[in-house]
């Protein structure tokens, strides 16, 4: 047991020093290690720049002079994306040090500030981001000119240790302990078709006559499925007529009639001619609306104040 930790403690600190000759012989590039994590944790160099916003042969050079700086290989390339080596996953830790090291230094800088002036990036879901951010954040910008916004509209979770964005919009609340999340409020679900659909189909008296008619649901998402387990009904993907992983689309499709959709109480409002089925019958338990910031970026006045203008704000709306 000595004898393994031994070796584990030299490979670490053989790794330390090739980071060091590396910075001391060719100037400490960041950007080169940014792009070595992206690339693991991703898999793929496309995966890598989306997340870092720039292209794929920009990360793919990276990770090459990154190993010619190293002289190892880091990655395996294969036609399905890219495998680490053993050196690689040896590396990633000295690497994570390094990121958390400058993750530190950025947020300790933009702490300091005590201007409102800049940008922030928040991230929210789609359904979110479409339907009741848009007239907040202009609301917010009569309120704080001097902040720019950035919106990213993804239901992918966006990593805020990572500053990926600085705020997010989640309807799960993070357990990590260095975020600070605030409970916004809940946001009410039912089953809703359009007008149209409702006068060609038999009428829905209880909640199993949902499953005679035509049904709008996820594809892959089980999340709908689930959801008819908890009442007592459990059914199959195939008991969706029409199925989409975008909530728009799924939306859209209700609205064209195409059947019955499970949908947000707040979109459904944006619509009078969509009508909301077996009210008071059909119980979907509501989703929990948290905002999240990580707690040593919170201390920025500008990140502050765009929390608390989004927090007040949603809280009204949902």
């Amino acid at each position: 047991m000595k004898t393994s930790r031994l070796h584990h403690n030299c490979i670490n600190f053989n790794i330390r020093n090739a980071f060091m000759n590396m910075q001391l012989k060719h100037g400490f590039d960041w950007g080169l290690v940014r792009s070595f994590l992206a690339a693991l944790d991703h898999g793929t160099l496309l995966g890598a720049a989306r997340t870092l916003h720039t292209s794929q042969p920009t990360v793919g050079r990276h990770i090459a002079e990154l190993e010619s700086q190293l002289g190892v290989a880091l990655f395996e390339r294969t036609g399905r994306g890219l495998i680490a080596t053993a050196t690689a996953l040896r590396l990633a830790d000295a690497a994570r040090a390094m990121e958390a090291g400058a993750l530190h230094l950025a947020s300790t800088l933009s702490s300091v500030q005590t201007q409102t002036a800049g940008t922030v990036r928040i991230t929210a879901s789609v359904p979110v981001a479409v339907h009741l951010l848009p007239p907040i954040l202009a609301a917010l910008r009569q309120t704080l000119p001097e902040i720019q916004i950035e919106l990213v509209s993804s239901n992918q979770v966006s990593n805020l240790l990572r500053r990926e964005a600085d705020i997010a919009v989640r309807m799960v609340r993070p357990d990590q302990s260095s975020l600070i999340a605030r409970k916004i409020g809940t946001v009410s679900l039912g089953a809703y078709a359009h007008g149209s659909y409702l006068a060609r189909r038999a009428p829905l008296r209880q909640a199993t006559d949902l499953l005679q008619h035509e049904l709008i649901g996820s594809d892959t998402d089980p999340a709908i499925l689930r959801g008819f387990e908890a009442m007592g009904y459990p059914v199959r993907r195939d008991a969706f007529a029409f199925r989409s992983d975008d909530f728009i689309v799924q939306w859209q499709a209700v609205r064209a009639g195409l059947g019955i959709g499970f949908v947000a109480d707040y979109r459904a409002r944006t619509d009078a001619d969509v009508v909301r089925v077996l009210p008071g019958l059909l119980k979907i338990p509501p989703l929990p609306m948290w905002l999240a910031v990580h707690r040593e970026i919170r201390s920025s006045q500008r990140i502050r104040a765009v929390f608390d203008f989004l927090a007040d704000a949603l809280a009204h709306v949902i």
